[in-house]
């Protein structure tokens, strides 16, 4: 269906507890499109992942690149190996089904990358909860899923990404965004999402916080959520108007770019919890940061992203890549970003 193009999946694990759901997902996939699979797992498993994994999944290990952020290693390996220009990010946790893969590859015919919509499929209680973010997010902007489509010869062209971030999807968009490339928001375009643990999902609510360091008028918002909530606890009125003020947002974002078909009416009900958790995460975040950043793998990550203006600044002078990628027309399940 789509030989022209490449599915590339990053994988770093400590256990091996999904190994036979991922394998069957990429027997599936390997039909599709050409599949590799850039694994920084240690050399045990890694040995034990080249065993398991489907016949014609490329397997490679993880070239060493500056920076901290192994994901964005394991992006610019798979980059730098693929063998198309038309390339699909995905993490572990994502499941594309082929229409989903075809609108996304298709898309590349008119961008230089494109991020469609995660949905969290099963939803358990914490995956209903973190999609309060999803939903605030698209009322005021867009979702950040877990996988991008990109064409790989501008990336190559930046000379890549920084690895030294934590928010580093964020930094992919900005980094193409400054290159002068075409980002498309496929808001419409729903792309399942293996919700993690509840463990998983409790340590990642700060890691989750910091990532509003990138995105300070954000950040400023979402400091003063807390102070107003305590100042409002004597009239619990307020509250109440607040509350309802927030899942009226979320359901607006539901409701845009073709949402309603992809989460549920209950779904903005949701919303003022996740950002009560947020209020209180913030400010954790905050903590963490005059620590020297936030813990990431056996260290800590202090940036969460790069300034576009910085980014600009960098790739001025970055060598383009020759024309001819782009249509005149954006489909329009999607919408496009400057």
């Amino acid at each position: 269906m789509t030989r022209d193009a490449e599915y590339v999946l990053p994988l770093r694990w400590a256990d091996d507890d999904g190994l036979d759901e991922l394998v069957a997902y990429l027997k599936t996939l390997r039909d599709l499109i050409d599949v590799t699979v850039v694994d920084g797992s240690s050399p045990e498993r890694f040995a034990a992942h080249a065993r398991a994994l489907p016949v014609g999944v490329r397997h490679l290990p993880v070239e060493p690149l500056p920076g901290r952020n192994g994901k964005v290693a394991g992006v610019m390996t798979g980059l730098r190996t693929a063998r198309h220009d038309r390339v699909v990010l995905a993490d572990d946790d994502v499941r594309y089904d082929e229409g989903a893969l075809r609108a996304v590859v298709g898309m590349l015919d008119a961008a230089d990358l494109v991020r469609p919509q995660n949905v969290f499929v099963p939803a358990p209680w914490h995956a209903r909860w973190d999609t309060g973010r999803s939903l605030l997010n698209r009322a005021l902007g867009h979702d950040y899923p877990g996988t991008l489509a990109v064409r790989r010869r501008l990336v190559i062209a930046t000379g890549g990404y920084d690895g030294d971030v934590l928010f580093e999807n964020l930094e992919l968009i900005r980094t193409v965004q400054a290159m002068g490339g075409r980002v498309v928001t496929a808001d419409a375009i729903g792309v399942a999402r293996r919700p993690p643990n509840v463990r998983h999902f409790l340590g990642q609510r700060v890691r989750q916080a910091y990532d509003d360091f990138a995105q300070p008028a954000r950040l400023a918002a979402e400091l003063a959520v807390l102070p107003l909530a305590v100042l409002a606890l004597r009239r619990p009125r307020r509250l109440l108007i607040g509350a309802a003020a927030v899942v009226a947002l979320a359901e607006a974002g539901r409701r845009r770019g073709g949402g309603r078909s992809l989460f549920p009416p209950t779904a903005a009900l949701w919303a003022p919890l996740w950002l009560a958790e947020r209020a209180v995460c913030v400010w954790l975040a905050v903590g963490a940061r005059l620590r020297g950043g936030v813990r990431y793998s056996d260290g800590r990550l202090l940036r969460a992203a790069t300034p576009p203006r910085e980014l600009r600044r960098r790739l001025v002078d970055a060598p383009k890549p020759p024309p001819g990628n782009h249509l005149t027309a954006v489909p329009s399940a999607g919408s496009v970003e400057a």
